[in-house]
């Protein structure tokens, strides 16, 4: 299967407009916020929106498979305090549940941040606690964790942790792991080259496993390896360079799932999909 590539396009107006917006850019995946990304609550999806949603996917020729939605930034799902992680937790759960109102197969989410107050282990099993609850309410749905770059006290900035939380999910057929290029560079994996995307893609197969891989957000990076600060750049314009995304249009191993970009000049979009799509050989 060829390489699906997109970015992460806007829902302005009603969720049935991001299949449009990502055909407009060229793109053959897309991501999308399902609600505001900034608040807690949101009213439901209406059967109108749900409808026209999977009109739009059908017209523009996006399966499931080719769709990386992601959740609001709020919700931190290894929330050390019980009536936070609470909020936290039902939040996560009703952005699970539109996934499945929509059709969709997968959505993508940080797993959250201990905040100083409890260990990195117990934050790791409160996450998988969480994955826990939100699976057992839905179906269909695999619950996606994105790599950070292990700014302030986020988890899941290493392969390991990532690992911990996948070992203690009861469905692993529901889990998986979206590989930030960004957040990886920004959290020490360095992926600059060739060689170093061939060592730190070999310690991901080895630790967490390809199986797992559903996704991934293609961004450079504005600041150096191993600073653990989140800040992505356009493609070519920032400290990881191209190296990396040459490889990964060149690995079979990255067939298939959403290749999705958060870079931030959206103007850009159009020409970086088609800059991705030259780089195959």
């Amino acid at each position: 299967m060829k390489k699906l590539i997109g970015a992460h396009v806007s829902a302005a107006g009603g969720v049935e407009n991001a299949p449009l917006n990502a055909f407009k850019i060229g793109a053959t995946a897309f991501a999308l916020f399902t609600k505001n990304q900034r608040q807690w609550v949101a009213k439901p999806l209406s059967d109108e929106n749900i409808t026209a949603f999977k009109k739009n996917c059908e017209k523009y020729n996006f399966q499931p498979g080719q769709i990386l939605p992601h959740d609001s930034y709020l919700i931190n799902p290894g929330h050390p305090e019980k009536t936070a992680l609470q909020k936290s937790r039902d939040a996560f759960l009703d952005e699970m549940q539109r996934c499945e109102q929509l059709g969709l197969d997968r959505l993508n989410f940080h797993p959250g941040s201990h905040l100083n107050q409890i260990t990195e282990e117990k934050c790791i099993s409160i996450i998988a606690e969480s994955i826990n609850i939100v699976l057992e309410k839905t179906k269909g749905v695999t619950a996606v964790i994105e790599n950070t770059a292990g700014q302030g006290t986020n988890i899941g900035y290493a392969f390991s942790q990532l690992k911990k939380i996948i070992n203690q999910v009861e469905d692993k057929s529901r889990v998986g792991v979206c590989i930030d290029t960004c957040h990886a560079y920004s959290a020490g994996y360095n992926i600059k080259t060739k060689e170093g995307c061939k060592t730190v893609f070999r310690e991901f197969d080895e630790v967490v496993g390809f199986s797992y891989l559903k996704g991934m957000h293609l961004n450079d990076s504005k600041k150096e390896l191993g600073l653990k600060v989140d800040r992505h750049d356009s493609l070519g314009n920032g400290t990881l360079g191209l190296e990396v995304f040459e490889y990964i249009m060149n690995d079979e191993r990255f067939n298939g799932i959403p290749l999705i970009l958060e870079t931030p000049n959206e103007e850009r979009w159009a020409d970086e999909i088609q800059l991705l799509k030259n780089m195959q050989k």
